[in-house]
């Protein structure tokens, strides 16, 4: 980019890269278990493990091959997804977010080609709201402002903010619908406030920029068509990020079921009574609760690997397929909140303390379900979409 936007393109990290050993997935998942306190205690999960991350493909998921990136096949990054958020919630929200750059598949090949210089693993994190309003330049918006939930900035090489737009004539940049204008990351100014009581290791901090310019050619409407002709980039990409966020409760209701599992043959309870194993109430919720987590992944992956096939062979994706996307993801991060209060109340008073891990668990597992793709709503408007009616929110 050129020096009217007050940013170098090739400036996209923070610090200088970390020598990392070979590493596996699993290798990965394992260190994120023993660590996952610290990224609580610290609120986002650090550069080095972002690094480790970026190692084993994960930020590279969403990437073109074109610039040298996987594109893999949305199921097969969904149960990355799951089997990291076993290990924590909130690592598995921020790995969630490998997902993100078929957002920046709306933007000139041009531009991708600028933001791949460097390689294919570079991780996307976006604040878009509030949407603030842009000045309209010569060549572009000059861009100030505040934005929220910025999961995953602190380890992001671009971040995405979400603005309005105004200009001569009163009319925003795309007719009133709102831009996402990208920068490095290293030209935005983070907000160190993310204080909550569940995913408090996303590191979902609030964003600032004050009069930063930006050209045309990189913004982009969020959800608008892909300029990169390669299958994922034809699958709906607002409906991926509802699943890859919904991933995360179908990892921690398998963890949640785990630590209650363990805990069926125990001989020590406090009041003495029979162990959680010889209970038949605990054997029926637990049969019960094994049933809606497996009913909700089989919806979950049908759904994404049916649209994948019907891509691969050609078609486009239907406004069916679309609600079945939508409305299996809602499915599934509820239901793996069901599931995740069915294993606390099955483990009885040892859940209530802080050094148990299922206390936190419930925790994460709500704050999925309060996501703006994952709320209630999706429920009337997938109901429209069978009953034949115009839904009455923006959907799918």
């Amino acid at each position: 980019m050129n020096s009217k936007n007050n940013f170098d393109y090739r400036d996209t990290r923070k610090g200088a890269p970390i020598s990392i050993k070979a590493v596996s997935l699993d290798d990965v998942i394992a260190e994120i278990a023993e660590r996952r306190s610290e990224f609580n205690q610290r609120s986002h999960v650090p550069l080095d493990m972002i690094e480790k991350m970026k190692a084993v493909g994960i930020f590279r998921a969403s990437t073109p091959k074109c610039f040298g990136g996987d594109a893999l096949p949305p199921a097969e990054f969904l149960r990355i997804v799951e089997r990291v958020s076993e290990a924590d919630g909130s690592v598995g929200w921020v790995t969630a977010f490998g997902s993100a750059n078929i957002y920046l598949a709306a933007l000139p090949p041009a531009t991708q080609a600028l933001i791949y210089a460097n390689g294919p693993d570079q991780v996307y994190a976006g604040g878009l709201y509030p949407l603030q309003p842009a000045k309209e330049t010569e060549n572009g918006w000059e861009v100030s402002g505040h934005w929220r939930f910025a999961s995953g900035c602190k380890g992001a090489n671009w971040i995405g903010v979400g603005i309005g737009g105004t200009s001569a004539n009163g009319g925003g940049p795309t007719a009133g619908k709102p831009l996402t204008a990208v920068f490095p990351a290293s030209e935005v100014q983070i907000v160190d406030n993310w204080n909550v009581v569940g995913m408090q290791g996303t590191g979902s901090h609030d964003l600032k920029l004050h009069q930063k310019n930006i050209q045309r050619e990189w913004t982009f409407v969020r959800g608008s068509a892909s300029t990169i002709d390669e299958p994922l980039y034809h699958y709906p990409s607002v409906s991926y990020q509802a699943q890859v966020h919904a991933a995360v409760n179908l990892g921690l209701a398998r963890a949640a079921l785990d630590l209650v599992i363990a805990m069926s043959g125990s001989t020590k309870t406090v009041t003495g009574a029979p162990r959680l194993g010889d209970r038949a109430y605990y054997r029926s919720e637990l049969g019960k609760a094994e049933a809606m987590l497996r009913s909700a992944q089989a919806f979950f992956y049908e759904s994404a690997e049916a649209v994948w096939a019907s891509l691969i062979a050609g078609n486009a994706v239907t406004l069916q397929q679309t609600n079945l996307l939508r409305l299996s993801a809602t499915h599934a991060a509820h239901t793996g909140a069901d599931v995740v209060m069915k294993a606390y109340r099955l483990a009885g008073t040892a859940a209530i303390f802080n050094d148990n891990r299922l206390q936190w668990i419930v925790r994460d597992s709500m704050v999925v379900t309060q996501h703006a793709f994952l709320g209630e709503a999706t429920y009337d408007g997938a109901g429209a979409v069978f009953a034949g009616i115009e839904p009455t929110i923006p959907y799918p």
